[in-house]
């Protein structure tokens, strides 16, 4: 039975689809079965930082109303095994049947995959309630800035029917920190969240972007990060990665 991880933010900007990429990507190249569900409807971009731009006909929304297969819909990625995307729509149709239609679309999922991460819309509205509402865990994606560890704050308020919630620090740089005269730990007691990662800001992870590209495993940087996240999913004991002195 596979697990569903939502994974949000209180506001944009965070990496937050990045993140869902990189994560998901390194989950299946350490051998599980993944499928990464868009859940922006109408603003969607997993697909570019999966570099499978326009590679989904079908969205999550055939599949609930039954027009589609899950396993036609789902879109093996083109160079790594074990990974699979499902899209949000542009917009729903009228008959849509909600909340009780995910959760029955993503029990369908549990069948098939080993981990099922789902991109969230930024914010509290409707989009946040249809991509939570069949989740078994989340993360909560911030960065350090003030801001946006208080959005954070008010998205954990409305994960209460969550056992396990976790943080992300994402594109971390320690001058900031130090300038800010924050830590890591300040971080965590702000969001009120236990870590799950650290991810060091990495200008590789906006170049594959902008190229329509996946982040190659490189080893070190976000994609190290993004590893590090997936071991510890997985239930490894991982030590956080040192952040670069630049």
């Amino acid at each position: 039975m596979g697990t569903v991880i939502v994974i949000t933010s209180g506001k944009g900007g965070t990496g937050k689809t990045s993140l869902t990429g990189g994560i998901g990507a390194a989950l299946a190249r350490r051998g599980s079965k993944v499928l990464c569900i868009d859940g922006d409807i109408g603003l969607r971009n997993l697909d570019i930082t999966l570099g499978m731009t326009d590679a989904a006909l079908m969205d999550f929304t055939d599949v609930i109303s039954g027009q589609c297969e899950l396993d036609r819909a789902a879109v093996p990625h083109p160079t790594v095994s074990n990974l699979s995307l499902l899209t949000a729509p542009l917009t729903l149709p009228e008959e849509f049947a909600g909340e009780e239609g995910f959760r029955a679309m993503l029990d369908q999922a549990r069948e098939v995959y080993d981990y099922i991460l789902i991109d969230c819309p930024a914010g509290l509205g409707q989009g946040f309630r249809l991509a939570t509402c069949g989740a078994d865990r989340a993360v909560v994606v911030s960065v350090s800035d003030p801001s946006s560890l208080r959005d954070a704050q008010r998205v954990v308020t409305q994960l209460a029917h969550l056992e396990t919630v976790h943080l992300v620090v994402n594109r971390v740089r320690r001058p900031l920190l130090k300038k800010m005269e924050t830590t890591i730990d300040h971080a965590m007691d702000t969001a009120g969240l236990p870590l799950l990662g650290l991810v060091p800001e990495d200008a590789n992870v906006q170049l594959a972007s902008g190229r329509g590209q996946l982040l190659a495993d490189s080893g070190k940087g976000a994609a190290q990060a993004f590893g590090n996240i997936a071991r510890r999913l997985q239930g490894e004991e991982v030590p956080l990665m040192k952040i670069p002195r630049w």
